[in-house]
């Protein structure tokens, strides 16, 4: 399987740099990758968050194609639902062209109240919008509705969907599953078979939660603080707008201790050759043609984000080749 970074555009006040700066940085981290081999790069998409999270994937999308030659540049997950069909067609077909090709859009839901109430779109009805978006988006490709044109005919789409209904939504249009789920298998397939697809095309890729290191027990400590903002930060934004109480702190340590049964832990902190084994351990037996790690935990230190690059894009992807 092939071996890619993940961007989230995270800036978080306690570890900020000027926004020139860190995403100069950013851009110069995309091509040292492609140039030690990484086969692709992937971004993430949210809204008014502290730390500025990457609200405008297609843009900085567009900055990576102009800078790269070989690299995919795919997005995990772009929010369909929060522009207009018409927008996300042409906006995706300029970044395929300005790439020659090398546009991966994975679509995806999100999960925040906010953002959709600032889109001016409802929240309870996102499925709904953002098939409709993406039905819409591949309407106006195939009919030359929008131009120009995509370079890809067909598009590679990607469904970023964690649920029985949204895996087998990206069955019927043939795009892959940004999903690691042995459960979302059967739908999935079931969805390619009612839309005309083979089955067997199934394909799958996702993010996973680790950091390469070459002293994994001496970066640990140094990643902990980012990787607690993290997932702090995801979960307390998760609630806001929905009335619940804020969710309790992370416990990272929990986090990198096995589950139950000997299940992978959430996340862990690997030589290159314990990050092959786990990610063969949580993708056994599934369709994973690729799997994408975080290039940085919000804001980690720059010595452990170059290493953890090098080291993912070099040594694991030999080991997973």
């Amino acid at each position: 399987m092939d071996v890619g970074i993940y961007l989230d555009g995270r800036n978080p006040p306690q570890w900020a740099r000027p926004w020139p700066e860190h995403y100069a940085r950013t851009l110069e981290l995309v091509e040292e990758a492609e140039r030690l081999g990484a086969a692709s790069v992937w971004l993430s998409e949210h809204h008014f968050f502290e730390d500025g999270y990457l609200p405008q994937p297609l843009t900085f999308a567009a900055a990576i194609a102009a800078r790269t030659h070989s690299i995919r540049i795919g997005t995990a997950v772009l929010l369909a639902a929060l522009r207009t069909p018409a927008q996300l067609a042409e906006e995706a077909a300029m970044v395929d062209i300005l790439s020659n090709g090398r546009l991966d859009l994975g679509i995806g839901l999100g999960y925040r109240v906010p953002e959709y109430e600032g889109f001016d779109r409802t929240f309870e009805r996102r499925f709904a919008q953002t098939e409709a978006c993406l039905r819409e988006v591949i309407r106006l490709w195939e009919t030359g509705g929008v131009t120009p044109p995509p370079v890809q005919q067909p598009m590679a789409l990607w469904g970023g969907f964690f649920g029985p209904r949204g895996a087998r939504l990206a069955g019927e249009l043939g795009a892959g599953l940004l999903a690691v789920d042995p459960a979302l298998m059967e739908p999935y397939r079931a969805g390619l078979t009612a839309g005309g697809h083979d089955p067997g095309s199934a394909r799958c890729a996702a993010v996973v939660n680790l950091v390469v290191a070459d002293d994994p027990e001496d970066a640990w400590p140094r990643i902990r603080p980012h990787l607690q903002y993290q997932w702090d930060s995801y979960n307390r934004y998760a609630v806001e707008g929905t009335g619940a109480p804020d969710p309790r702190p992370i416990d990272p340590e929990r986090w990198t201790a096995p589950g139950k049964d000997g299940a992978p832990p959430r996340f862990g902190v690997f030589s290159p050759e314990g990050a092959a084994a786990h990610i063969r351990a949580i993708t056994d037996g599934l369709p994973v043609v690729q799997v994408y790690l975080w290039a940085s935990i919000a804001g980690m230190p720059d010595d452990l984000v170059e290493r953890h690059v090098t080291l993912a894009s070099t040594e694991l992807r030999a080991l997973l080749a």
